[in-house]
Order: structure tokens, then sequence, then C-alpha cells
């Protein structure tokens, strides 16, 4: 029997569930590839297709063991045009309804290319995949700067210099984002009295970031290299938005890559950091 821990989501004997989100609850927004919650009874992600340019969309849901139905997945893309499959909305598994969504064709990430589920890492475990070009979802709240937050990220992206993971505007003096910098590092900042952020040094391949409203940025579960007072962080719109610098912004600053997961707590969680890393990193295999 496995037993209740801070892993990879548990089966009990009787073949019961239990997510990350049930070990560690209140987030303000969840988007993931896993189910992450016992009760969350939605879908993981919406798609679209087209056959013969005529485009049609469907929800794709979770198995008994919270993974991706990717049968149903693969069915729904078996007479795609090019085999290929589209992120309409990803689906927030907090019980805030935060869905991330993009309504425009050419700027949905992709999920299924030429008939293949887009995987990563030597677990092969499914990702959204963005182009680098215009690929962004947009989810329509903003971080409260307010309040102190612990957000974590599972994802490679393979551009380095001055792209976006996620960025939130509260307003024009309260700003949030995640991504590798002007100088091809990984960093979070923040916009409040000033800009300050902190850095960790770019790895090729998939990563898990964690950060917090300090701020410090952890890659792998090790402390970036410290805070710097000075970041070009100047980036426009008002929603929390995935895959690029805002949704308002001109095209420039997409992330080339893949994205798995994304929690977002608008809480100081430093004291479940490690558990919820170790959780993350049990199912995804990262480090």
């Amino acid at each position: 029997m496995l037993g209740l821990g801070l892993g990879l989501q548990k089966s009990t004997k009787l073949g019961g569930f239990i997510g990350l989100l049930d070990l560690y609850p209140n987030a303000a927004a969840a988007y993931s590839l896993r189910k992450l919650r016992t009760a969350y009874s939605g879908n993981a992600i919406r798609v679209r297709k087209e056959v013969s340019a005529v485009s049609s969309e469907t929800d794709i849901g979770f198995l008994a063991d919270g993974s991706l139905d990717t049968v149903s997945l693969l069915a729904f893309a078996s007479d795609a045009d090019s085999g290929d499959v589209f992120v309409v909305r990803w689906y927030d598994q907090s019980t805030n309804g935060n869905n991330a969504t993009q309504g425009t064709g050419a700027k949905q990430p992709k999920i299924v290319s030429s008939g293949a589920v887009i995987t990563e890492g030597t677990s092969a475990k499914p990702a959204v995949d963005f182009d680098g070009v215009d690929d962004f979802l947009s989810a329509g709240f903003s971080l409260d700067m307010s309040l102190a937050y612990t957000n974590f990220y599972v994802c490679n992206v393979t551009n380095d210099a001055s792209k976006y993971i996620l960025a939130s505007v509260k307003d024009s003096s309260n700003r949030y984002a995640i991504g590798v910098n002007d100088a091809g590092n990984y960093q979070s900042s923040k916009r409040t009295a000033g800009i300050v952020g902190d850095a960790a040094t770019y790895s090729a391949g998939r990563v898990l970031l964690s950060d917090n409203s300090t701020p410090e940025i952890y890659l792998d579960g090790s402390l970036g290299v410290g805070s710097v007072a000075t970041l070009n962080n100047a980036f426009a719109g008002e929603i929390l938005t995935i895959g690029k610098n805002s949704a308002a912004a001109s095209t420039g600053q997409e992330i080339l890559g893949n994205i798995q997961e994304i929690i977002l707590y608008n809480s100081d969680q430093s004291s479940n950091r490690t558990a919820i890393e170790t959780n993350i990193n049990d199912f995804y295999s990262i480090y």
C-alpha cells in the first residue's frame, strides 16, 4: 500500500486520491495537467482542432489516478488537420474559477503535435507548448500585491532573454513577473515602491521554479543568487498572463517552450515550500 505523504498524489487501499491542493489548500489559482484537488470535478483543459479548416472544441479531463486523459485527447486529435490540437482554456483547479483562456486560434499554445501528445522530461508527462511568437493565455485577475505570495512553476523555456513565463499587473505601482531576464537568467521581480527582484542562473531543460514576495527565487529547490535593485520591468496590461509579459503588450517577449504546472498562492507558503516542491518533483521527476 502506498502511504499518504508529501509526494505524488497517493492512492489508499480503497483507491482514494489526494492531490497537492488537498495537502496545501487555498491557492489563488492552479493550472496543471494533473489533478490537484480531490473535490475538483472540472476538466484540465479545453482544446481545439481543425478538420478541413473547420474548428471544433472539447474538454479534456482526468483519469481516476489524476493523470490527464490522453486517450480522449488523442481520439479527438485523430482527424485533426496536421494532427495538431491547441489549448483554448486552461482550467483553474483552485476554488476561484480563474481560468486562463485564449480566444484567437493563432495565439493558442499546442498540446498535440502531428498526432502525438506533447510531453516533457524523462517522465514524459503532457505539456502545454508555447511557440515563442505570439502564444499566450490570459486569466481575468491580478495577484494582490498588498498580500504575501508564493508561486510554483514547472516549465522549460528555451529562449533566453527578456521572456515572461507569467506576469500580473494590479496597477501602475503594483506589478509582478517571472521569466528570463535581459541577462539570460531566471528572474522573479515585483514593483511596489520600486523594482526589486531575485535571479537564478539559467539552466537548459525543464526546471521547477518557486518564488515569493520577498522576493526570492528558487531553482530546483536552491535559492537564487541574491536580490538586485534595478530591473527592466516595464510591461503594460491589467491581468495575469501566461506565456508573455501582458496581453496588452506587443509581441516579442513570449516564451518558446512549455509549461506543465503553475500554482499561485496569495499567501506566505514559505513553511510549506520544500514540501510543495517535493510533491511537484515526485510527480514530474525534474531533479
